[in-house]
């Protein structure tokens, strides 16, 4: 195996296998990019389903790596489990103009940014799909034939829009509370404006609800919402993914979850059956 120049930041011993967090120099980027990955332990030449895990606004790959309670299903699995940032960082940079956390670093929305200042640096999309997978597959015992994605808010929108747009990368998605119709709701018109001008056909790419409108499908769907999500009316909308996946046919399995709000409470209550969920679908 070819390894690509990796720095690691850390490395504990967690759950019968290795937690890791590394940094690179990205070509997508043009920035140094963190992310973590967990092993569980095997024998020389064993090769792991990879499960993807994209993270919400103001977020990095610490948040689930500290909080998600994860390891101990991927180790019973067999799932190496890889979450990356949620924007590029450092210094030449731009962020939003007045700061806010929706828009900028740590809010990259998963896209190929096409407006100056963010087209040079916030390319996401490809850094997710391609550059990192290649990346980790050059320095990490795992099979690409077995991908698998999910995320939680901004990173619930990544996932379902990645999945949505490459069917044939990726054997299932899930997500947590995601923004199902970023063109919808605030969050997503300012990104995608931001990010992608504002021709509004361009941002049907990067819109779930759209992609499953204008004819994207995926097997199945597995979202978990907390009704005490302080988002849920006017930021992330389910029912509008819902109306989508059954005009198209999509087996959605919405979970309205009682009493849960939009924090990693909720994620890590319901993340290892997430894991669970798509092992069934990476063992076929």
């Amino acid at each position: 195996m070819v390894e690509m120049p990796l720095e690691t930041v850390s490395e504990t011993r967690a759950h019968g296998g290795t937690q890791g967090v590394y940094r690179h120099d990205s070509t997508q980027t043009g920035t140094p990019m963190t992310f973590s990955v967990f092993v569980p332990d095997h024998a020389p030449g064993d090769r792991f389903a990879v499960l993807w895990y994209l993270s919400g606004l103001t977020c990095t790959q610490a948040n689930v790596t500290e909080k998600g309670e994860y390891r101990a299903a991927c180790r019973e699995a067999g799932i190496v489990f890889v979450a990356p940032d949620t924007s590029p960082r450092g210094e030449g940079v731009p962020d939003d103009a007045e700061g806010a956390y929706d828009f900028g670093l740590g809010a990259g929305f998963y896209v190929d940014a096409t407006q100056a200042p963010f087209a040079q640096h916030y390319r996401m999309a490809s850094y997710v799909t391609d550059e990192l997978p290649a990346l980790v597959a050059a320095n990490f015992p795992v099979d690409l034939d077995r991908q698998s994605i999910t995320g939680h808010s901004m990173g619930g929108h990544g996932a379902l829009t990645l999945a949505l747009a490459r069917p044939a990368q990726y054997r299932s998605v899930s997500a947590f509370a995601p923004i199902v119709a970023p063109s919808q709701v605030p969050w997503g018109q300012k990104a995608l404006a931001g990010y992608l001008g504002d021709d509004r056909a361009a941002w049907r790419k990067h819109d779930a609800v759209a992609l499953i409108e204008d004819g994207a499908r995926v097997a199945a769907l597995l979202v978990d919402q907390g009704d005490a999500d302080a988002f849920l009316e006017n930021q992330l909308r389910p029912e509008l993914l819902e109306a989508a996946c059954a005009a198209a046919e999509i087996p959605l399995e919405l979970r309205m979850q009682p009493g849960y709000d939009h924090s990693y409470y909720f994620i890590s209550t319901f993340l290892a059956e997430h894991v669970a969920w798509h092992a069934r679908h990476l063992a076929r």
